[in-house]
C-alpha cells in the first residue's frame, strides 16, 4: 500500500499581514492610540461619577479621530492595519464610552429600557463601523452612508455638557425625551441617511478670504458659549440628513411628469387601415 503523502498546510496571508511584518507608520497610529486613550478616560471617569470630565473626554476623542485620518492622508501614511486599528479604537470611544456615559448619566431610572437603548446604541454603532469598512471603497467620499459614530457619540457628549452649563447635573436629566434620542441616534447609524463627510474640504488650498472671517467668528463663539455652539452644531449635522432625506422626497414628488411629445401608436391598427 502506498503511503499517503502528508498535506501541506495552505498558509493562509492576509494582505495587510505583509505590511505589519515591513513595519507599521507610527504618527497616525499613535494619534489612534490617544483618541483611544481619551475614551478610556471617559469610562473610567463615568465609573467614577465624573460625567462632566467624561464628557470633555469624549470630545478630545472626536479631535483626535478626526486629526490622525488627516495626518495620514496628508503624509501618505494610510494603511490596512491603521484603518482597522482606528475602528477598534472608535468603537470604545464613540460605542463603548457614551453608551455607558449616557446609561449612568440618565438612562438607569429607565431599567430595563435604559441599558437596552444603551447596549442597542453601542451595537449599532459597531455594525455602523463594520459597514463602512466594507464600503469604504464603494461608496463616494464626499457623504456618509448612515450617521458616523463620532456624531452620535459627540450629540450624547454635548448634551452632557449643556446640562452642565445649565447648572443641573442629572436629576432633572432623567427624562423619556433622552430615551427616546438614543434610539434615535442608534437606527440613524445602521440607516441610509446620507450625511456629509466633509472630506473634501481641503484647508492648504486657497480659499474666500470671507470663508477665514467666517472660521474666526465660529471659533470666537465656541470659545465664548462652548456647550450651548457645539450643541448647536453636532444638532444641526445630526438633523441635515434626515432634513435633506425629506427635501430631496418632496423635491422628487412635486416634481412634474414630463409628457412625450407625440403620443405613442396604438399597436392595434384599425381594420382597413
Amino acid at each position: 500500500m502506498r503511503k499517503r503523502r502528508p498535506r501541506r498546510r495552505r498558509r493562509i496571508s492576509l494582505k495587510w499581514d505583509y505590511d505589519v511584518r515591513k513595519g507599521i507608520y507610527i504618527l497616525p497610529n499613535l494619534i489612534t492610540t490617544a483618541s483611544l486613550f481619551a475614551g478610556f478616560f471617559s469610562i473610567v471617569s463615568t465609573i467614577n461619577g465624573q460625567y462632566d470630565r467624561a464628557a470633555w473626554a469624549i470630545l478630545a476623542s472626536i479631535l483626535f479621530d478626526g486629526a490622525d485620518g488627516r495626518i495620514a492622508r496628508a503624509t501618505r501614511t494610510a494603511s490596512r492595519f491603521g484603518i482597522e486599528y482606528d475602528s477598534l479604537a472608535d468603537l470604545v470611544s464613540f460605542g463603548v464610552a457614551p453608551g455607558l456615559l449616557v446609561y449612568k448619566w440618565s438612562l438607569m431610572p429607565f431599567g430595563r429600557w435604559g441599558w437596552a437603548a444603551a447596549f442597542l446604541y453601542m451595537v449599532c454603532g459597531a455594525l455602523r463601523l463594520a459597514r463602512f469598512n466594507v464600503q469604504v471603497e464603494t461608496i463616494e467620499k464626499s457623504t456618509f452612508n448612515g450617521l458616523p459614530i463620532p456624531a452620535a457619540a459627540g450629540l450624547i457628549a454635548v448634551t452632557v455638557q449643556l446640562f452642565y452649563s445649565l447648572g443641573t447635573t442629572g436629576e432633572t436629566a432623567r427624562h423619556l425625551s433622552i430615551l427616546i434620542v438614543i434610539f434615535v441616534l442608534a437606527l440613524l447609524m445602521v440607516s441610509n441617511v446620507k450625511f456629509t463627510s466633509f472630506k473634501d474640504l481641503e484647508f492648504p488650498r486657497r480659499k474666500p478670504f470671507i470663508m477665514l472671517v467666517g472660521i474666526i467668528l465660529l471659533l470666537l463663539v465656541i470659545m465664548a458659549e462652548p456647550q450651548i455652539t457645539l450643541f448647536i452644531l453636532i444638532l444641526s449635522y445630526v438633523l441635515s440628513g434626515p432634513v435633506m432625506l425629506l427635501v430631496r422626497r418632496v423635491r422628487r414628488k412635486s416634481r412634474p411628469i414630463e409628457e412625450p411629445d407625440h403620443p405613442a401608436e396604438s399597436p392595434l391598427k384599425e381594420e382597413g387601415g
